[in-house]
C-alpha cells in the first residue's frame, strides 16, 4: 500500500510540471510580447507579437497531439520510467533554453522559438499516455473510477500552482519563471528515474503487469506464490499491439471524438478565460486570474465525485452523460453572469465541475478501461497506445479550437463563443447517450 500511494503522488507530480510550464507561459506571453517589441524590434507592434505568441500555442498543441500518438506507441514497447524521465527531463532543457538562455545571450529569433516549442511539445506528449498506463498496472477497473478521478485532479492542481509559482517570481523578469519551473521539472525527471515503479511485479507482488495489484478480486491474488516460484514458472511479456490495431478497438474511436469536442471546451476555458473576465467585466488581471482557478476546482471535485459515483454503478457512460446535459445548462447560466464576482466564482466552479470532471475520467480512467478491455487477448499490451490515440485526439480538438475561438469572438462576440461550447458538449453528451444505450 506504501508503494502503491508513492507511485501515485510520483505520477501525479508529472503532470503538476506540465502544467506548471503551461501555466507559466500564459502568465508571461504579455510580458514577452511587450518585450519582443519594445526591446528587440522582433515585431512592428504589440499586436503583431501578441498574434505570434497565439501561433506559439497552436504550434504547442498540434506538435503535442501528434507527439501522443507516438508516445503511447513507444510507451507499450519501452520501459515507462525510462520514457517518462526522458521526456520530463528534456522538456524542462527546452523550456530553460526557450525562456531564459535566450534572455540571457539576448538572442531572439521567431523560427528558433517555433522550433524549440515543437520539440516541447513532442516531449512532454509522453507524460500522460505513460502515467496513465503506470497507474493501469496499479490499479484496477472496480476503483478506477474514483482514484483516477481524484489522481487526474493533478493537471487542475498544476494550473493553479503553476499560476502561483509564475506570479511570484515574475516581477524579477519571465526569464526566471522558467528557470524555477524548468529546474523543478529537471528533478523531479531525476526522481522519476531514480524511483517510479511502473508495475507491482517490480516489487514481486504479481508476476504479470496485467493483472494489477488493485484489481476486481484482490483477495484472489496470488500471496501463495513466493519470488523464487515466480522466477521458476516465468511467464512471457505481453507484446504490444500495433497503432491501427488499438484504434479499431471498441470504443476508441467513439471516446476520441468525443474527447475532442469536450478537450476543446477544456483548454478553451484554460486559455481564454482570465482574457474573457477582463475583456468583458473589466476586471484587473489579477482578480481574473484568482477567479479562473474555481474553474480548475471545480474540475478536481467533479472528476473524483462522477467517478466515485461510476465506480458504484459499473458504468461510466450515464454518469458523463447527465453531467453534460446539465453542463449545457451551466454555460448558458455562465454566459448571463451578473458583473459579480461572487456569482461568478460559483457559475465557474459549477461548470468545471460538470465539464472538467467528464474530461478527467475520460482522459484517464476510460482509457486505462479501453486499454484493458475484454478485447485484447492476455499476451496484448494496449493501455499507453489507446490513452495516447484518445489523448492525442482530444489535442487536435484542442488546437483547432483554440483558433475557432477567437475567429468567433473577433467576428460574432463572445456570446456566439458561448454557443459554440454549447454544441460541442451536446455532441459529446450526445455521443455518453449513444454508448450507454448500447
Amino acid at each position: 500500500m506504501l508503494w502503491r500511494k508513492y507511485n501515485t503522488l510520483n505520477q501525479a507530480l508529472h503532470q503538476y510540471f506540465k502544467h506548471y510550464i503551461l501555466s507559466v507561459w500564459q502568465k508571461y506571453k504579455l510580458t514577452f510580447s511587450q518585450l519582443t517589441w519594445e526591446e528587440n524590434q522582433l515585431f512592428a507592434d504589440v499586436e503583431e507579437a501578441t498574434l505570434f505568441l497565439g501561433a506559439l500555442d497552436s504550434i504547442f498543441l498540434f506538435s503535442y497531439a501528434v507527439g501522443l500518438y507516438i508516445s503511447g506507441v513507444i510507451g507499450d514497447r519501452f520501459n515507462l520510467r525510462y520514457v517518462l524521465s526522458f521526456g520530463l527531463c528534456g522538456s524542462a532543457v527546452t523550456e530553460f533554453v526557450f525562456g531564459t538562455l535566450t534572455e540571457w545571450l539576448h538572442f531572439y529569433n521567431v523560427y528558433f522559438y517555433c522550433i524549440l516549442w515543437v520539440i516541447n511539445g513532442l516531449l512532454q506528449s509522453t507524460v500522460w499516455p505513460c502515467v496513465v498506463a503506470i497507474m493501469g498496472n496499479w490499479f484496477g477497473k472496480s476503483g478506477r473510477g474514483f482514484i483516477f478521478g481524484l489522481w487526474s485532479a493533478c493537471a487542475s492542481v498544476g494550473n493553479i500552482l503553476g499560476a502561483f509559482l509564475a506570479s511570484s517570481v515574475l516581477k524579477y523578469g519571465y526569464e526566471y519563471a522558467f528557470l524555477v519551473t524548468s529546474v523543478v521539472q529537471f528533478a523531479g525527471g531525476v526522481v522519476v528515474f531514480f524511483g517510479l515503479l511502473t508495475s507491482p511485479k517490480e516489487i514481486g507482488e504479481d508476476s504479470d503487469s496485467q493483472h494489477p495489484l488493485m484489481n476486481d478480486d484482490e483477495d484472489a491474488l496470488c500471496d501463495e506464490y513466493s519470488i523464487q516460484q515466480r522466477d521458476e514458472e516465468l511467464e512471457p511479456q505481453p507484446k504490444a499491439i500495433g497503432f491501427l490495431q488499438a484504434f479499431c478497438l471498441p470504443g476508441v474511436i467513439p471516446y476520441s471524438l468525443a474527447y475532442a469536442c469536450l478537450k476543446l471546451v477544456n483548454y478553451s476555458f484554460f486559455f481564454w478565460l482570465p482574457f474573457y473576465l477582463c475583456n468583458n467585466f473589466g476586471w484587473k488581471e489579477v482578480q481574473a486570474d484568482r477567479l479562473s482557478v474555481w474553474y480548475d476546482v471545480g474540475g478536481i471535485v467533479g472528476g473524483t465525485v462522477q467517478g466515485l459515483i461510476s465506480d458504484v454503478l459499473g458504468k461510466r457512460a450515464p454518469v458523463l452523460a447527465i453531467s453534460l446535459l446539465l453542463a449545457m445548462g451551466a454555460l448558458v447560466g455562465y454566459s448571463h453572469s451578473p458583473n459579480n464576482q461572487l456569482v461568478n466564482g460559483a457559475l465557474l466552479a459549477t461548470t468545471g465541475f460538470l465539464i472538467g470532471g467528464p474530461s478527467n475520467i475520460i482522459s484517464s480512467a476510460i482509457s486505462a478501461d479501453l486499454g484493458r478491455q475484454g478485447a485484447l487477448q492476455n499476451s496484448q499490451q494496449a493501455l499507453a497506445t489507446v490513452t495516447g490515440i484518445v489523448d492525442g485526439t482530444g489535442s487536435i480538438g484542442a488546437a483547432g479550437g483554440q483558433y475557432l475561438v477567437s475567429l468567433i469572438e473577433s467576428k460574432l462576440g463572445w456570446m456566439c463563443v458561448f454557443y459554440f461550447f454549447i454544441i460541442m458538449v451536446g455532441c459529446d453528451a450526445t455521443a455518453q447517450v449513444h454508448t450507454f444505450s448500447q
